[in-house]
């Protein structure tokens, strides 16, 4: 048996902050961040909208389009670093509830802006031992709420939004998702962290720290030049494990983080122009949503279709990393 992916969904809120609007907040420019990063600008939840809320719009899609009864789902994985709600219930049994689904299994996983390749793995590994038959992997993120709108070195960078795809048993081997690697480092944990608001910290200096905010902080330098090594390895690797080349690829899906970063990858592996998939520049950087928001645009944009090859690949706080070889077996967008 093998795993399939069958179907992407996305949704991201209606509020667009753009350059412009942070030229007001902080000590920046439209200029310095579309040179420094591609942005030009990202979406934001409303104060009453969830992580839950977007990622189960985002799923709703991904089961429409599967042309799958929502009962078939029986396993939910979301990938957040913003969940609803501060280690449980996992966002992932909110979404379950709000999609009407039945008791099936569900949890969140922790791996930042890798979060998306982590449950594609997860995913291909619970339907290939034949634990699993649909499984709906969820990448729904609210970085607005942990972001320091005061800190021009990183509210600048990120943006809401939610992704999602089904993921499907298979006994045609031309559908299955071919390989997935994924690693971490946590001696690199200070590049890229919230620091605030866990056992990490003393008991008697949380609530100063629930008053001051549980922030994303990165050291951007730093992260930038790990990052760029770090993403060309381990393509290079999974390349060469597959016997393929970048010539194999029709579709480079890098994570949304830096234009900088998507370009200095896409140099150094020889990848053309017309094979990266850029969105970074429309909804900034979406941590482990951005991945299957790329995926949705490229659908519905009709450039996606059935046998396409896509590349996917990632790196955020832990530090994580992770790639895949991943087939589109779904049908082809309209």
């Amino acid at each position: 048996m093998y795993a399939a992916f069958r179907s992407i969904g996305a949704y991201v809120p209606e509020r667009i902050l753009t350059n412009a609007d942070l030229e007001k907040m902080v000590d920046t420019s439209d200029e310095w961040i579309t040179k420094r990063t591609g942005i030009k600008e990202r979406h934001i939840a409303a104060d009453d909208e969830f992580t839950s809320d977007m990622g189960a719009k985002a799923a709703a899609l991904a089961i429409e389009r599967a042309g799958i009864a929502k009962e078939e789902i029986d396993l939910v994985i979301c990938a957040t670093i913003s969940p609803d709600y501060f280690n449980m219930p996992s966002t992932a049994t909110i979404i379950s509830s709000k999609l009407g689904l039945p008791q099936v299994m569900a949890f969140d996983i922790s791996a930042a802006c890798t979060g998306f390749v982590y449950v594609v793995s997860m995913a291909k590994a619970f339907i290939e031992s034949g634990m699993k038959k649909n499984v709906l992997v969820i990448g729904a993120e609210k970085l607005s709420a942990i972001t320091d709108y005061t800190d021009r070195t990183t509210c600048i960078l990120f943006g809401d939004g939610a992704g999602a795809a089904v993921i499907s048993a298979t006994e045609n081997k031309d559908e299955a998702i071919l390989d997935v690697h994924t690693g971490a480092d946590g001696t690199y944990a200070d590049l890229l962290m919230t620091p605030n608001g866990g056992t990490g910290s003393a008991h008697d200096a949380l609530d100063a720290e629930a008053k001051t905010g549980c922030f994303m902080q990165m050291k951007g330098n730093e992260t930038f030049k790990v990052a760029v090594r770090t993403l060309t390895s381990d393509v290079k690797e999974i390349l060469a494990e597959n016997g393929m080349s970048a010539d194999d690829i029709k579709h480079f899906v890098p994570h949304q983080a830096n234009y900088r970063i998507i370009k200095a990858v896409g140099d150094a592996l020889n990848l053309r122009e017309e094979q990266v998939v850029l969105t970074v520049h429309k909804y900034g950087n979406t941590s482990g949503s951005s991945i299957p928001i790329a995926i949705n645009d490229l659908y519905e944009s009709g450039k996606l279709q059935k046998g396409d090859m896509m590349l996917l690949d990632a790196f955020g706080g832990g530090l994580t990393w992770g790639s895949a070889l991943v087939p589109f077996a779904g049908p082809a967008s309209v």
